[in-house]
């Protein structure tokens, strides 16, 4: 090696090497102070891109947390106020069942109603002002609103709240329906049914739609292919008819749904005939004043009577001579939320339902208590639907929480691993700079004395 005095090349080396040890001690030094290994885009370009990506994810899975508790929160102050207004729907419930009995006087229902118009103004109140965070939750107004309870767009949960005041909540019913199903006496043997080959009837009932074949149906076979489509929507018959001047000469049968009676056992007598309706189950009653057996009952096809030229018995006016004289059930039609039906023959009042309300529920008599059962127990129903509902959307929204958190421990990991300090690792490193400094600046010291060998030449 040459020994030059104007290029040190030793010592420039040792000053390259002081630097780039100067540069690792800085770098070391900064991480250490800063807790970050990557401090700039110079220190991992590709890890900044990426730890970036999974901070803006940590972030909003954060967010996307709160978001959901605030989801369980609101669903819990509406389940609250609806738990109320279930115990109003019992009370009132108890108060027609009351009402109902017949050891009330006129002053005694009035009383009852005053309580039960109390209650109808109190379930409204409760519905119009139940808010969560300045916004109505069971007046009709929120709708369906989504819950984001993700890190990315579009990542949501709906929530659906209806009204539940009391001119809202009720049963939706479609009474009276058909033309041949309509508690009307008709001429003829057997329980009126349709002809036509074919009687497709479009359903649309709040548990979804079904079209159904009505063709050559009585009211009850009717009703039973109306709930067998399993559209929410329910169809159940009623018959009231009136059996009179039956004489002792009466040879002919008597048939409620698939029950018959031989008229020609009861001599005559009503009340023995009355008898045998009751114990088997079927609701009659007679009335000695008026001579008559009054037969109201729920889930048959009808009442037939048939005799022989000489029968006297009337069903509810005609003659149930042998050409005999039918009264079909009518069907009626329920559901806890509105539904339409198609025209047939078998269903005259098609159409769409109308809303028989809890507000207009009037215990003032005992017959308007005995409807007033179905709308209330339709209203609690229909509670009790979107109760449900709640309780479901509270257990995903708890389910979403437990997701979220175990994502973003996974994530915060990751990240973590890429873009965190590792103290172990950079005090090593540290250390090793900071010998490498002391070194160098020592050797630089004697590299830079090199040059001085030249004088003893010289000298």
């Amino acid at each position: 090696m040459a020994l030059t005095v104007n290029t040190n090349v030793s010592s420039l080396n040792a000053q390259r090497n002081l630097s780039r040890s100067g540069e690792g001690l800085a770098t070391s030094m900064e991480r250490l102070a800063s807790g970050m290994r990557i401090n700039s885009a110079k220190d991992d370009a590709a890890g900044l891109q990426i730890s970036n990506r999974l901070t803006s994810q940590v972030n909003g899975l954060a967010v996307a947390q709160r978001n959901a508790n605030d989801g369980i929160s609101m669903a819990q102050t509406a389940e609250g106020a609806m738990q109320e207004s279930t115990n109003i729907l019992q009370r009132m419930r108890e108060l027609a069942l009351q009402s109902a009995n017949g050891s009330n006087s006129a002053e005694d229902r009035e009383s009852l109603q005053k309580e039960v118009s109390a209650l109808q103004t109190e379930l409204t109140r409760i519905a119009e002002t139940t808010s969560f965070g300045g916004q109505q939750l069971l007046d009709g107004t929120f709708g369906t609103k989504s819950f984001q309870v993700g890190a990315n767009a579009n990542e949501t949960i709906n929530v659906s709240l209806g009204n539940i005041s009391a001119d809202n909540l009720g049963e939706n019913s479609i009474e009276g329906g058909g033309t041949v199903f309509n508690n009307t006496v008709a001429a003829g043997t057997a329980f009126s049914e349709t002809t036509a080959a074919s009687n497709a009837v479009v359903l649309s009932g709040p548990s979804g739609n079904s079209t159904v074949d009505l063709s050559i149906l009585n009211a009850q076979e009717t009703a039973d292919a109306i709930n067998d489509a399993a559209t929410g929507i329910k169809a159940e018959t009623s018959v009231t008819a009136t059996i009179a001047a039956l004489s002792s000469a009466d040879t002919g049968t008597l048939t409620v749904g698939e029950q018959s009676f031989d008229l020609s056992k009861y001599n005559g007598s009503l009340s023995d005939l009355a008898a045998d309706l009751g114990k088997s189950g079927i609701n009659a009653t007679y009335d000695s004043d008026a001579g008559t057996v009054v037969i109201e009952e729920k889930g048959v096809a009808g009442v037939l009577l048939v005799g022989d030229g000489a029968s006297t018995a009337t069903l509810n006016g005609t003659l149930g001579d042998a050409a005999g004289a039918v009264v079909d059930s009518q069907i009626n039609l329920t559901a806890t939320d509105k539904f339409t039906i198609g025209a047939s023959a078998e269903i005259a009042t098609a159409g769409a339902s109308t809303l028989n309300k809890i507000s207009d529920v009037d215990l003032r008599t005992q017959v308007d208590s005995q409807d007033a059962l179905s709308v209330i127990d339709a209203a609690l129903a229909r509670i009790d639907e979107q109760r449900a509902d709640l309780g479901a959307v509270q257990n995903r929204f708890g389910h979403t929480i437990s997701n979220l958190a175990n994502i973003a421990e996974n994530v915060s990991a990751s990240r973590s691993r890429i873009q965190d300090t590792d103290f172990a690792t950079e005090t090593a490193h540290m250390t090793k700079n900071q010998i490498l400094q002391q070194a160098g600046t020592s050797i630089l010291s004697q590299a830079n004395q090199l040059p001085q060998a030249a004088l003893s030449l010289i000298g």
